[in-house]
């Protein structure tokens, strides 16, 4: 038996719950074995790096009030080991300047669009304030491009392409965001840096402003961006700037290796300068690959971690994701190269680890108890000042700390696992790639309707209906044993203590629902009607009413899911349910199959 100084290996932990045949990674990679078969790593501690960044930052839903969160205070980031913040509320500094040096029609002095930049301007300064009293740096969040509308209507003649598009390739362009960046550093001497989003442009918190992806030509326009947020940030400002290489719609920076060169090797390196990549070569889900693009170049790289992850419950229920992100995924096991940070330690140009505690996505599920973000963010802060510690010297500090020791350590340890497996099972699926990974996310379940229609037609014609439902009833077992393990463990703090015993029962009833929507979904796809399809109709029934009955007696308990897909924007541009399709409507569509 693993002692408490040695928790045991992802392989003890998964080893009833690993079986049957390999996954697909998305990004068509080949079979794989489980990682039942991959050598754990020594927990023992061996010298390690401390790597020169750890950041966080709370995102708040766009269009949303700002999250309320222990992680905004940045007391709190200090303590854990960080040494930066990232602010993100979609107001970025540039939304708190009032480009006079442009033109000083755009925000007239005493108009109402003036005095909306300059009270956004005075929370900028006590971010930074806050942020520099508890001793780390202030980064701000920045999407490219936007602009105020005042200047668009101004200078649209010289700013906006045949497209109607804000354009960087016009010169006028490119000298309104030279002035606008001195506006911003002599506005907010106090910023340490900016972190650098392109792709994605939220205008739901800013009203006075316009904008869209700066993109538009490919890596020239990343090589004319980069290059001038260089020449403005690095060198003319001397702060540090980080380029997100994440981005939509396909550009293909955030995971083809050959254009990450192209872009990047045209760039003369910096002390300054960072490019920041999520370590899914996609979003942040299980079933894809680790990035290819980290580890390679001739530019240091920050890591991007989401420790609230919008696809898996938002901390609502138990999801640890130390151990995949640090070792690599279960799902990973026998691939090529690096498949964990574990792998790029000891690469000189792996420079830190920027965890977002929360946020990410839209809606809910929300939180009142931050468990499982704390357990995340913890473990990636402690690893990523100590490399040598391992994921499971990490763990165990973090058991340390919330008062377990003993087996109780073990079994802590053993329900985090076990989580990940659950949710690879239910979520996704270790036995096939499912397409639509989007079927479920936020607080929105998709049905056979709409999100899962191409996933359960490839299943039905591999002949994989039983294998498959039998994984999603796997799943459900899994979650059995974590909410029985949740009530073993002593947990020093009450709160916390009551919700590790809540949340687990919340993720219980979720992948319960999931199997049992499943079940009848899935069957009723292919041409079957069945007494089996009846009881697993009741059983989804009865696993939706427990759920509501847990929200309505634990006050800890997080919103719940909605048996609806996600899709639809309201009037304020914020993401929400899909009416018409979801589980819901496609369970009760098979009631009435099985009914007449």
């Amino acid at each position: 038996m693993p002692s408490a100084h040695q928790p045991p290996s992802r392989r003890a932990v998964l080893g009833a719950a690993a079986t049957g045949a390999g996954a697909l990674l998305a990004l068509g990679a080949a079979p794989h074995a489980y990682a039942s078969t991959a050598p754990a790593r020594p927990p023992a501690h061996s010298p390690g790096r401390r790597l020169p960044f750890l950041m966080d930052m709370v995102q708040a839903n766009p269009g949303e009030p700002m999250t309320e969160s222990r992680y905004n205070d940045p007391r709190t980031l200090a303590s854990y080991g960080y040494d930066g913040q990232v602010i993100n509320e979609f107001r970025p500094p540039h939304t708190g300047v009032t480009f006079d040096t442009v033109d000083d029609r755009i925000f007239p002095a005493g108009s109402e669009a003036r005095a909306w930049v300059e009270e956004n301007a005075r929370g900028i300064d006590e971010h930074i304030r806050r942020a520099h009293a508890a001793g780390i740096d202030s980064y701000f969040f920045t999407d490219i491009i936007v602009l105020p509308k005042r200047l668009v209507e101004l200078y649209g003649d010289e700013v906006l392409d045949d497209q109607g598009r804000i354009s960087l390739h016009r010169p006028r362009t490119l000298e309104i965001h030279r002035l606008m960046l001195r506006e911003v550093f002599a506005r907010f001497p106090g910023i340490d840096g900016l972190v650098i989003r392109t792709g994605e442009t939220y205008l739901q918190n800013v009203p006075y402003h316009t904008g869209n992806n700066p993109i538009t030509e490919g890596k020239d326009s990343h090589h004319l961006l980069i290059g001038l947020l260089r020449d403005e940030v690095c060198v003319r400002a001397g702060k540090r700037l980080f380029y997100r290489t994440w981005s939509t719609g396909g550009d293909p920076l955030t995971n083809d290796p050959a254009f990450y060169r192209t872009v990047t090797d045209a760039i003369e390196p910096h002390r300054n300068l960072l490019f920041s990549v999520k370590h899914t070569a996609v979003d942040f889900w299980r079933t894809v690959a680790f990035n290819p693009t980290l580890g390679i170049g001739n530019h240091r790289q920050i890591a991007e971690v989401e420790c609230a992850r919008e696809y898996e419950a938002k901390g609502a229920c138990p999801d640890y994701i130390g151990d995949g992100v640090i070792n690599g995924f279960e799902e990973y096991a026998g691939l090529p190269g690096p498949q964990g940070l574990a792998d790029l330690a000891g690469n000189p140009l792996f420079a830190g680890v920027w965890t977002w505690s929360r946020g990410g996505g839209w809606r809910g599920p929300y939180i009142t108890n931050e468990l499982w973000c704390d357990l995340n963010m913890w473990v990636m802060a402690r690893w990523t000042r100590d490399t040598g510690l391992g994921e499971a010297g990490a763990f165990r500090a973090y058991a340390h700390r919330a008062g377990l020791s003993g087996s109780a350590v073990d079994s802590f340890h053993r329900l985090a696992l076990l989580s990940a497996a659950g949710t690879l099972r239910g979520h996704y699926s270790a036995l096939t790639q499912v397409k639509r990974l989007t079927w479920t996310r936020d607080q929105y379940l998709g049905g056979s309707d709409k999100d899962l229609t191409d996933d359960y037609r490839a299943i039905v014609a591999a002949g994989s209906v039983e294998r498959i439902l039998a994984e999603k009833a796997q799943a459900a077992r899994i979650w059995q044993e974590i909410s029985a393990l949740s009530g073993r463990l002593p947990l020093r703090d009450r709160a916390d203590r009551a919700f590790l015993r809540v949340s687990s029962r919340y993720g219980l009833h979720l992948y319960s629902v999931i199997h049992h929507g499943w079940q009848v979904m899935l069957r009723a796809y292919a041409g079957e009607r069945s007494h089996l399809m009846a009881a697993h109709l009741r059983a989804y029934d009865s696993a939706w009413a427990s759920w509501q009955r847990l929200a309505d007696r634990e006050p800890s308990c997080a919103t719940l899911y909605q048996p609806l897909g996600f899709g639809q924007k309201d009037a304020n541009g914020v993401y929400g349910a899909d009416p018409d399709h979801g589980m819901g409507p496609s369970v009760d569509a098979c009631r009435k199959l099985l009914a007449s």
